[in-house]
This record gives C-alpha cells, sequence and structure tokens, in this order.
C-alpha cells in the first residue's frame, strides 16, 4: 500500500489551506477533527451536515485536507485515523486555523438560526 503524504510544515501554504477548506464537506470535517482531542476515523464523516457522503468522495475530502497539511493520517489496518496538525499550523500561521474554525461555528449558527422550527402553520383568511 501507497504510504500517505503529509507535506511538511514549511511547504504548507496559506493558499492551500483556504482552498481546501473552500468546500463546506471539507471544512465541516476539519473543524469536528479540530474539535476533537482523539484522532478520527475516515467513517466517522460517513454523514456530513446532514450528507450521506460515497467513501469515494470522502477519500477525495481527507486527500485534499491532508495534502494542504491540515492533517495527519495514520493506517490502523484497513482504517485512516485523522488528526489536526493544529499546532504545527499555529507556529507557521498564529491564529489562522483559530479564526477559520470560529469563522464556520459562527457561520452554522446563523444558517441554523435561518431554518424553519419544522412547526407547521396554517394561514386562514377572514372572512
Amino acid at each position: 500500500m501507497r504510504p500517505l503524504y503529509h507535506p511538511a510544515v514549511e511547504d504548507v501554504t496559506v493558499e492551500g489551506i483556504l482552498h481546501a477548506l473552500s468546500d463546506p464537506i471539507r471544512v465541516a470535517i476539519y473543524a469536528d477533527i479540530v474539535s476533537q482531542e482523539c484522532s478520527q476515523n475516515c467513517s466517522t464523516f460517513l454523514t456530513v451536515s446532514d450528507k450521506t457522503i460515497p467513501k469515494s468522495t470522502l477519500s477525495q475530502h481527507f486527500r485534499a485536507l491532508r495534502e494542504a497539511g491540515l492533517i495527519r493520517g495514520e493506517r490502523r489496518g484497513v482504517e485512516v485515523h485523522n488528526t489536526s496538525r493544529c499546532a504545527e499550523i499555529e507556529q507557521r500561521f498564529p491564529g489562522l486555523i483559530r479564526a477559520i474554525v470560529n469563522a464556520h461555528t459562527i457561520q452554522l449558527k446563523d444558517e441554523a438560526a435561518k431554518k424553519p422550527s419544522g412547526r407547521a402553520t396554517k394561514k386562514t383568511k377572514n372572512k
């Protein structure tokens, strides 16, 4: 099996990070990985933002995050476990990841506030 590519922290660029996180599914995956204390199995993310993600598509998302230097993947048998490289990125670009994850959290709260409550209301006409 081919080894997973992880760029050296010196090779990580702001443009690469922003490109990797420009996809809503990838930023949701990354925000979840950042918020966890332990590594996350790829299969944990078969459903992201109430959307089912095919395994092949999920593999591409993880590859983009890994090649941008945002995560480190480690094979454990047939599974790949992913951890954030936040500490390394923080040293290279102080505050960048925290700002992106905070902005994503604000955006999710705004989107949730805009959704209807789920209760159907019936409008009646007064005659």
